[in-house]
């Protein structure tokens, strides 16, 4: 089975950056989708990125479009999330998923491994 592991989380001011990764071991990475998503504190947890097997294909909640990026590196197991412009509302803890087949998808219901999470802080 396997075990995703998110970094890079952290506190930063607003209008300043973050890149988080997110490593998997253990099992099948590169064939399948990926996504990430993150939960604020009192709110459910809600889709931010996604992206197929290839890194061809993505797609962004609107409230990060333009904003976030999402990539993957399967030689490395990993999957990335940069994010710029951050803003206090983008405060949460933020979770990779894997998916369940290789396209990308904004459902969780479409993901089967999910990490520990790992914190950002956006400052006013």
């Amino acid at each position: 089975q396997v075990q995703l592991v998110e970094s890079g989380g952290g506190l930063v001011q607003a209008g300043g950056s973050l890149r988080l990764s997110c490593a998997g071991s253990g099992g099948t990475f590169s064939s399948v989708g990926m996504g990430w998503f993150r939960q604020a504190p009192g709110k459910e947890r809600e889709f931010v990125a996604t992206i197929n097997w290839r890194g061809t294909s993505t797609y962004y909640a609107e409230s990060v479009e333009g904003r976030f990026t999402i990539s993957r590196d399967n030689a490395k197991n990993t999957v990335y999330l940069q994010m710029n412009s951050l803003k206090p509302e983008d405060t949460a803890v933020y979770f990779c998923a894997l998916g369940n087949s290789r396209l990308s998808s904004q459902e969780e219901y479409a993901y089967r491994s999910w990490g520990q999470g790992t914190q950002v802080t956006v400052s006013s």
